[in-house]
């Protein structure tokens, strides 16, 4: 990402009705692994430390994280997130089957080659270990977050599903979310473009009225979209499971 937009989610990812929310859906998730605090945990692509906190907060010990970025690793030292390292996510510097659980939350979409990435993923878990994997979905939903964040693509949830599986990995649990908030997310990024906007990040543009009222409709969201299984949302996630 633009050395702004690290500045700026650094800023706000404790407080921010997207960062805040997705941990409470990303905790629930772990929390049905069965996976015990003393587990071996990589977050891959930590930015400013949003998963970290979530970790340490759920109590797990054993934590690593991954970043290409000198200037997120930063924001995590000085946030007292522990154990962060520098590597690219299609070579990791960690041996076979190193983990239980891997965190790979909006970070495919960053690389050119994402089945080599997802090819690391598998081979650092250990037999029955976990990945949590999200990314960013519907092509029609490009934007500014996409262009400052320097993605390379969005994705529909089947061509995830296909390049999990061509990697080895077997896919359990998958849903779209954030599906309330994608047509007003959809014309805010229209808008954005249309006005020419100067912006570091889109979290820029907050409140404290605009985050409680969208930190309670991604709320509701979060707890709805895996009973639901709406067919499109701004992102999904698929629990997956190296054989």
């Amino acid at each position: 990402m633009d050395a702004a937009t690290y500045a700026t989610e650094a800023a706000v990812e404790q407080n921010h009705w997207w960062f805040a929310v997705r941990r409470e859906l990303f905790a629930r998730e772990i929390g049905s692994l069965g996976i015990g605090p003393d587990a071996r945990v990589l977050d891959i692509g930590t930015s400013t430390g949003t998963n970290l906190r979530m970790l340490r907060e759920l109590g797990f010990a054993r934590v690593s994280g991954l970043d290409a970025s000198e200037e997120a690793i930063r924001f995590c030292a000085a946030k007292g997130f522990g154990d962060v390292r520098q590597g690219d996510v299609r070579a990791m510097p960690f041996a076979p089957a190193s983990f239980e659980l891997v965190l790979a939350t909006d970070i495919i979409e960053h690389v050119e080659d994402d089945g080599a990435a997802l090819a690391e993923i598998a081979r650092v878990l250990v037999s029955g270990g976990v990945a949590l994997i999200t990314v960013p979905t519907f092509p029609s939903l490009w934007g500014l977050q996409d262009r400052v964040a320097h993605h390379k693509r969005r994705y529909r949830l089947h061509q995830l599903l296909a390049a999990i599986r061509r990697a080895g990995l077997e896919p359990g649990r998958r849903y779209y979310f954030n599906y309330l908030l994608f047509v007003p997310i959809w014309a805010a990024r229209r808008l954005i473009d249309l006005l020419g906007l100067k912006l570091s990040s889109e979290n820029e543009v907050n409140s404290p009225l605009l985050n409680a009222v969208l930190g309670a409709v991604f709320r509701l969201d979060a707890r709805t979209a895996p009973l639901l299984h709406p067919p499109f949302g701004v992102s999904a996630l698929v629990v997956a499971r190296r054989p």
